[in-house]
């Protein structure tokens, strides 16, 4: 292969060397950007041999394209095409079902997903409600909320592939009767650190808003009505949620349905973790971004150039298709049956400057349809080439497509607006389709030196107009924008305006103008200011409705508390990257040390295998421990061992003790129950349980029994009763100038775009 020298900046090396070059046991880098994007083009091209194709041809073409930074796929292909892991795909959608068996299968392959390196969304709407009668026990079920935190828990075990933790994406239709809670489960940052949520709006839901009116909730196990809420307090509870936090999104799920171009195979119920791939249970999709910034010359659009690159771009993710790994027979049965690519763009706001353009302009609306416009057809065109020598997906007969005249089509969606933080780093150019961030940046070089950056095509301008200077950069950097800083022609201003400067509404009027041709959804931020009141997200999330966007996801400046880290107080570790980013690392919690000398008691209980005897000790800060230890042989020792040693672990990391024993307590084993009907003296429904309930007697606080914790719940309820009646304080405008969210290795600021996080100064990123 004659390759081809890359031009990479000091970030995209960066980004490079810490997430995707190969590396040796020992952790040593053993190839160079080049010889990557060589590794992934030569093993994509080996689907070609199927049809016939020359491999080395199309190696060439692809890698010519990814070398000339035009196109890159998404992080799971460029890291492990050509390896052993080979699994290229970064968005999947798992099926929930509303049984044991069903929960914990979703579980174990949630867990396989992440490992192999991507995403997983997964719906809940198929469980049943709180409370509601599990006939095979005779007892309650606890809910989605409570399922959706064993999955969180699992995620957070497993790093995909050593690289990146796995990322969720949990969803519930607002009819469900435990709506509310899922609302709220997030109101604590702490809870829920590997989901992002989105509530699934109904068109229903939308006529009950604007009518002022209420909606029925659906017990989705028995199909029966459970109640009414008013429809305008469960919007105020989202736009409140989502005000504090970023969360939830909303997604609009029939108008995705709407959009489904196989509704005989079966019905979206959920997304990717970052929102732009609505998608069937147990399929896939990979990913790929044009940069736009490439195909502007001379102040125009080379529409040639791009369409060249956009046919390559879809043989390129029709051809990832089949030479993929996937970690389930099933998810590869599902997604070769449809064959779903999703083939996005980067670097729209460059185009722009590139063009003279404002991003929040009647113009910028026009280039962005023209251009998506433009890019779908001749997909669709690529697409209906390919089907001509290696036929149509094989679901395409009783497909939208499937019409009589129409040329057959290979792929049954086509193009995507995907969160591209890292490959855009990578490729030099601005995120998906947002406003640039900042136009100077500070980037840590060496302890005490620091050196700032300036976005490229604006220093560029002030050198052509004779202004540029340290100084003049310095005082970018302080002030974050051009508005206020002497000196600076009105219309340099106009151009160059940032992500913070652009109205809501504009952000909102962009992303629908691209959803007008965009196959899937379109993954974008709305920017809020720290100020911005809740009447401002709500106009949001209407205005995104009203406009046909397919969802909508929101950031206010400085809301999520768990962001705010130490400048400079960065970890040893590399952090985790995760396969969705839409939310900053989490930082690792590191338990303290068992302490040399504790105190506690040891009590029997029996249970369905015999007696337990459950040990709790505690030390000048708390509980710290729990030991288990089964009387007699039989049971499952194993596992109360296991409970255990991670109930342990989570007291010594400073997880509040009530919140371990919420999990624990009631949780119900066959055992146990079987026992009960015969031994009065078995006064506990399995080991968890009793293990929650001896933790209760040690801190001397039955938290069933009008303690903190019935407080805490009904706080959590509290709206149950009151819903139809739920009120947003539409004044209330926050603090002026909220804490920053910054970068855990470099301590700079991070930009909130795409739905996801990155980092400018030092090529952090937990984007694809």
């Amino acid at each position: 292969m004659n390759r081809k020298k890359i031009v990479l900046s000091e970030n995209a090396k960066v980004v490079l060397r810490k997430r995707y070059l190969a590396k040796d046991e020992e952790g040593n880098i053993v190839e160079t950007p080049e010889e990557m994007m060589e590794r992934v083009a030569k093993a994509v091209a080996q689907a070609e041999k199927n049809y016939g194709g020359d491999p080395e041809y199309w190696a060439e073409k692809f890698y010519d394209l990814m070398a000339e930074l035009k196109f890159l796929p998404n992080s799971p292909t460029l890291m492990n095409a050509g390896r052993e892991l080979g699994q290229l795909s970064a968005c999947f959608v798992l099926p929930v079902e509303d049984s044991m068996e069903g929960i914990f299968d979703a579980i174990k392959n949630a867990a396989l997903i992440h490992k192999s390196g991507g995403g997983t969304g997964m719906s809940f709407s198929r469980l049943r409600p709180k409370g509601a009668l599990v006939r095979s026990t005779s007892g309650e079920a606890s809910g989605p909320v409570s399922f959706m935190k064993v999955f969180n828990a699992a995620t957070e075990a497993v790093k995909q592939g050593g690289r990146r933790r796995g990322a969720n994406m949990g969803i519930l239709r607002v009819d469900h009767p435990d709506i509310l809670e899922f609302i709220r489960c997030k109101e604590d940052d702490k809870e829920l650190t590997n989901f992002n949520i989105s509530v699934a709006v109904t068109d229903e839901f939308m006529e009950a808003y604007k009518k002022d009116d209420t909606y029925e909730l659906v017990d989705p196990h028995t199909g029966k009505v459970t109640g009414k809420l008013k429809a305008r307090g469960v919007f105020d509870l989202i736009v409140e949620m989502a005000w504090k936090n970023g969360e939830p999104g909303v997604i609009f799920i029939d108008r995705m349905n709407a959009a489904n171009p196989t509704p005989h195979v079966g019905q979206i119920e959920s997304t990717n973790p970052c929102g732009e791939q609505p998608l069937l249970p147990m399929e896939s999709c990979n990913l790929g971004s044009i940069n736009l910034k490439a195909f502007v010359k001379d102040g125009e659009i080379d529409y040639e150039g791009l369409k060249e690159a956009v046919h390559t771009a879809v043989r390129f993710l029709d051809d990832v298709i089949d030479v993929n790994k996937y970690p389930l027979p099933e998810i590869e049965r599902m997604t070769k049956a449809n064959r779903k690519i999703g083939l996005g763009v980067m670097g729209f706001a460059d185009m722009l400057i590139k063009l003279g353009i404002p991003y929040d302009s009647e113009g910028a609306l026009k280039i962005a349809e023209e251009v998506m416009g433009f890019i779908q057809r001749e997909a669709r065109e690529a697409s209906k080439e390919l089907a001509e020598t290696r036929g149509a997906f094989p679901n395409f007969e009783g497909s939208v497509y499937d019409v009589p005249g129409a040329r057959p089509i290979r792929n049954a969606t086509l193009t995507t607006i995907a969160p591209t933080g890292s490959i855009s780093i990578i490729a030099g150019c601005s995120s998906g389709i947002e406003p640039i961030f900042a136009l100077a940046f500070e980037r840590n070089v060496l302890d005490k030196q620091r050196l700032i950056e300036v976005y490229p095509l604006f220093e560029e301008e002030m050198k052509k107009r004779g202004l540029y200077s340290k100084e003049l950069m310095e005082e970018v950097l302080e002030k974050g924008s051009l508005k206020n800083i002497p000196g600076i022609p009105e219309d340099v201003k106009r151009i160059f305006v940032t992500a913070h400067e652009v109205s809501p509404e504009w952000h909102v009027r962009i992303q629908a103008a691209f959803q007008k041709y965009t196959d899937n959804a379109v993954s974008k931020t709305v920017n809020f200011p720290n100020s911005a009141t809740r009447e401002d997200v709500k106009k949001v999330y209407l205005l995104a409705y009203e406009l046909g966007c397919k969802g909508v996801t929101v950031y206010r400046d400085g809301s999520r508390e768990e962001q705010v880290l130490k400048k400079g107080a960065v970890r040893n570790e590399e952090p985790a990257e995760s396969a969705c980013e839409c939310e900053v690392a989490p930082q690792t919690i590191k338990p303290r040390p068992r302490p040399s000398i504790t105190y506690g008691s040891t009590e029997k209980v029996k249970i369905g295998c015999g007696n337990l005897y459950i040990t709790v000790n505690s030390d000048e800060n708390g509980i710290c421990e729990v030991f288990t230890n089964l009387g007699r042989a039989g049971g499952c020792p194993s596992q109360s061992e296991a409970t255990s040693r991670l109930i342990s672990l989570a007291l010594r990391s400073g997880i509040d003790v009530r919140s371990i024993v919420e999990q624990l307590k009631g949780i119900r084993c066959h055992s146990t129950l079987r026992q009960m009907a015969n031994n009065k003296d078995i006064k506990v429904l399995s080991c968890p349980d009793a293990i929650a309930r001896a933790i209760e007697r040690a801190i001397g606080q039955n938290l069933g029994e009008g303690g903190n914790g019935v407080e805490y719940l009904k706080k959590i309820y509290a709206s149950s009763d009151t819903a139809t009646t739920l009120d947003s304080p539409s004044n209330d405008k926050g603090r002026e100038k909220g804490p920053k969210a910054v970068c855990p290795e470099c301590g700079s600021v991070l930009e909130h775009d795409g739905g996801c996080v990155v980092c400018r100064s030092c090529g952090y990123s937990k984007c694809n």
